[in-house]
């Protein structure tokens, strides 16, 4: 055996995922088969060395990925890392079985390069929201621990999809696919804030969906406890910034379970539209249109949403807190006639569904969310220029004494602006109006006087 190959067996013998006799009987295979190409490499031969292991099922493809580089280490605790899963801001997921009671979970490990003391404080806190948590619309936590300086966490693992990929990949969901998952979300949403528990990182990246339909709200790396006072990240804007609600940036250290409702609601417009509420721009320039805009009327992308679920989009996505959709539980109430059917989200039944329209403003390209790192972490003097110009101008307006400013208007609300969308502008309606008048009269008088006209001509 050649020295590749025998470098190959030692790694895979070392990691304890294989034994000397599935490698001999692997190795015995491979010498059964005709050889395809007599010139093959050293490196070759030891990929079909490992592609056997992986058709015996021995090991998994990222597991011989893994061995081929020569790493041996592929478990943490008792937990046996069998695949990766995805990144996200707070850290690496992978898939991995208990080795003694062989249960699939998802392990979520703290990156070594951010293992700071603040980082394992957040780290732990995560974990023990996690653990108070239990219900069958939010992802479980099993156990946590350390394995030398890696920290981890175990939880669940949900076969399927997260909702932002199934959107790009099939398209805009349907108002029933779409309230199925939003309502489920909402339902576990309600458990944590019973808790006290505020997510603050709701988006659809972060709401897990099943091939039957089930969703499962994940990632507590953002959560804080109402009146927490120890939380290292009070007084900073965290979240992502297609989703963060307007008090998240204008007074993060105030925040409320209104905040998670607002994200939700921008979560579902994604959902039935394919479009983030405001595409495109910087994290700076999404929080100002959070602050001053409306998003495009979702029936510009979906004809299928009624009157009555855009107003509940726009009563979950409200500016002021107060005006907003109080809880979780009545978003679920609202979203149950949407929900009623209760059919799994089959690939047949997403397959043929047409790709959403182009945004109308924007690039094609700039129509989604951030990709995975987009969480937002910004001290509140980091976007100044977006949200103190806008806080100080309504503190000296609502707060003047003197008399020496004027107050705007007050703005529509969200669902007003929604339900006056696509109207034509009062002054276009009344100079239409006039036209048309003119045109009647103007005509009567051409009439008229062709009428008299005749009349002389015929005496």
């Amino acid at each position: 055996m050649n020295t590749t190959q025998t470098n190959f067996r030692d790694t895979a013998l070392a990691s304890e995922l294989v034994t000397e006799d599935q490698l001999r009987h692997a190795m015995n295979e491979l010498a059964k088969a005709p050889e395809s190409d007599s010139s093959s490499s050293a490196t070759l031969s030891e990929k079909k060395i490992a592609q056997q292991l992986v058709e015996m099922k021995v090991i998994s493809a990222y597991q011989a990925d893994q061995l081929l580089t020569g790493r041996t280490k592929l478990n943490l605790g008792p937990y046996i890392i069998t695949d990766w899963i995805g990144q996200g801001g707070m850290g690496q997921v992978f898939k991995a079985v208990h080795e003694m009671l062989g249960r699939e979970s998802a392990v979520k490990v703290l990156p070594l390069h951010k293992t700071t003391p603040e980082a394992i404080e957040n780290f732990r806190r995560e974990i023990r929201a996690q653990a108070k948590l239990d219900h069958p619309n939010l992802v479980r936590a099993f156990d946590a621990g350390e394995d030398g300086n890696v920290h981890y966490l175990v939880v669940e693992y949900i076969p399927g999809t997260d909702l932002r990929r199934l959107v790009r990949s099939k398209g805009k969901l349907s108002v029933q696919q779409a309230a199925n998952i939003i309502k489920q979300s909402a339902e576990g949403l309600a458990h944590a804030h019973e808790r006290d528990l505020i997510h603050r990182d709701i988006k659809p990246g972060n709401i897990l969906v099943t091939p039957d339909g089930v969703s499962k709200l994940s990632d507590l790396g953002l959560a804080f406890y109402l009146n927490d006072a120890t939380d290292p990240r009070a007084g900073k804007i965290v979240g992502t910034a297609d989703y963060l609600s307007p008090e998240q940036i204008r007074t993060p250290q105030h925040i409320t379970s209104a905040s998670d409702i607002y994200s939700l609601g921008c979560t579902l417009y994604y959902a039935v539209t394919g479009k983030v509420p405001f595409p495109g721009g910087t994290p700076k320039s999404k929080a100002r249109r959070h602050l001053e805009e409306t998003p495009w009327h979702p029936r510009r992308f979906n004809e299928e949403v009624s009157d009555d679920f855009v107003d509940l989009i726009g009563d979950m996505m409200e500016k002021d807190p107060k005006e907003r959709i109080q809880s979780a539980e009545e978003v679920a109430e609202r979203l149950a006639p949407w929900a009623a059917d209760d059919s799994p989200l089959l690939r047949e039944e997403m397959g043929d569904r047409p790709r959403w329209m182009p945004a109308p403003i924007g690039s094609p390209d700039a129509q989604d969310t951030d990709p995975d790192d987009a969480v937002t972490e910004m001290a509140m003097h980091e976007i100044s220029d977006t949200s103190q110009s806008s806080i100080h101008g309504t503190m000296s307006d609502d707060n003047s004494i003197s008399g020496q400013h004027n107050k705007p208007p007050p703005p529509l609300s969200t669902v007003e602006q929604y339900k006056s969308a696509g109207r034509i502008d009062d002054a276009i309606t009344f100079s239409m109006s006039a036209l048309f008048v003119t045109a009647i009269v103007c005509l009567s008088i051409g009439i008229l006087v062709g009428f008299i006209a005749g009349f002389l001509m015929a005496k």
